[in-house]
């Protein structure tokens, strides 16, 4: 199953005209297995990663990730992006601290699902989607 989502993913991309490469892949597969989102340096320090290429080269490739709506970068724009994969029909809403910067997925049903299909509906917007974010002090924080 995880290789086929990393081999789908892969596929979308070189549609896309990206080359697909091992950092390409180690990393797909590294936001895939995680179970929250990552940052910058967790994704280079990781097992798969370290080896294969340096943090520029994470970078870049989230960059490309992220233009073309594959990872979904999250955070305050002041401290560290988190990273997450992007996975058709699989979606996640974010806990956000904005005084340590922790952030974590919310684990209850988003209240936008059903607004979404009406707005889909009423305007014949194709591919609609939305990303939610709260922000507030964690109980570590507070």
């Amino acid at each position: 199953m995880k290789n086929d989502v990393v081999q789908e993913i892969i596929h979308r991309l070189r549609n896309a005209g990206l080359r697909r490469t091992k950092a390409l892949e180690e990393l797909i597969t590294t936001l895939l297995e995680s179970e929250r989102p990552m940052t910058l340096s967790e994704l280079a320090a990781s097992d798969r990663l370290s080896d294969q290429c340096d943090k520029a080269t994470v970078f870049r490739l989230l960059q490309r990730l992220t233009e073309h709506g594959m990872v979904r970068r999250l955070g305050l724009h002041e401290r560290a992006a988190y990273f997450t994969l992007l996975l058709p029909g699989k979606h996640s809403d974010y806990l956000i601290c904005t005084s340590c910067g922790s952030i974590e997925a919310i684990k209850a049903p988003c209240p936008v699902h059903q607004l979404e299909d009406e707005i889909r509906e009423k305007t014949g917007f194709r591919n609609l989607y939305h990303e939610l974010e709260f922000f507030g002090v964690c109980p570590k924080c507070a």
